[in-house]
């Protein structure tokens, strides 16, 4: 039998749940108040998933860095592998919000995306 305590995440109550199970179909939580709670423990005891958050590197930008973020969360032990990814990128300017930068990022079908705009260097002076 497996068994992994930890807080939930889900709302500012903070529980500490419990997760004892044999195979991922069969997971007993205890320590929840919320149907919310009970729901995220089982995702969290046999399948972590996050979003990655980090910057890339802009090529003739009139900002070195654009934020980028992962579509959707993935599994926890990807993390790594996309951290070295999102390092060897590097994105042409410009770059628009919501602007895919990376197809299915360390093989796990999801994407990431910019979350700022990033204008060419010479773009704003035209602008003025």
């Amino acid at each position: 039998m497996n068994k992994k305590e930890f807080i939930c995440i889900v709302c500012p109550k903070g529980c500490k749940l419990t997760a004892e199970w044999q195979d991922s179909a069969n997971v007993q939580i205890t320590g929840y108040n919320c149907k919310r709670g009970r729901e995220y423990g089982k995702a969290e005891a046999v399948h972590p998933v996050r979003s990655v958050t980090s910057t890339v590197l802009v090529k003739d930008g009139v900002r070195r860095l654009v934020p980028v973020k992962t579509e959707k969360e993935v599994p926890k032990e990807k993390i790594f592998a996309c951290m070295e990814e999102i390092r060897r990128l590097t994105v042409k300017a410009p770059v628009w919000v919501g602007q895919v930068v990376m197809e299915n990022i360390a093989g796990t079908g999801v994407a990431l995306v910019a979350t700022r705009n990033v204008d060419q260097a010479g773009n704003i002076l035209d602008k003025l």
